[in-house]
């Protein structure tokens, strides 16, 4: 039977966008435990603060890649609707100053030339 992997999250998929190479770190092979039968207080001690350290090491670094990652998407999203507005409210300013210098132009023509005809 195919057991499928698990989800790896950093992992990108085929619907995410990648503008940057992602950097995946390279997979180390864990630290071998020693033998549990044979710890003392302190050797329990010790190993739980390794792996306090490392689990807490690796959470960090995906929590920040994940933050960098959904703040660059929100930025971009957000610029994206910001630069279409702009866009927007300038064409909508463009075209009714044009409006008015085209308007205006006319009619002064009209006048100059009802001023040669008269």
């Amino acid at each position: 039977m195919n057991q499928a992997a698990p989800f790896d999250a950093s992992i990108p998929v085929l619907t995410e966008v990648v503008s940057t190479p992602v950097t995946l770190p390279v997979a180390q092979a864990p630290a071998p435990l020693p033998d549990t039968g044979s710890l003392g207080a302190a050797e329990w001690e010790q190993l739980e603060r390794r792996l306090n350290e490392k689990i807490l090491q690796q959470l960090t670094s995906r929590v920040d890649f994940v933050l960098e990652q959904r703040i660059k998407d929100s930025m971009a999203e957000v610029l994206t609707h910001a630069l279409h507005d702009l866009t927007t409210e300038i064409r909508h300013g463009l075209h009714e100053t044009i409006g008015k210098i085209v308007a205006r132009a006319v009619q002064q023509e009209i006048v100059h030339l009802q001023a040669k005809k008269g």
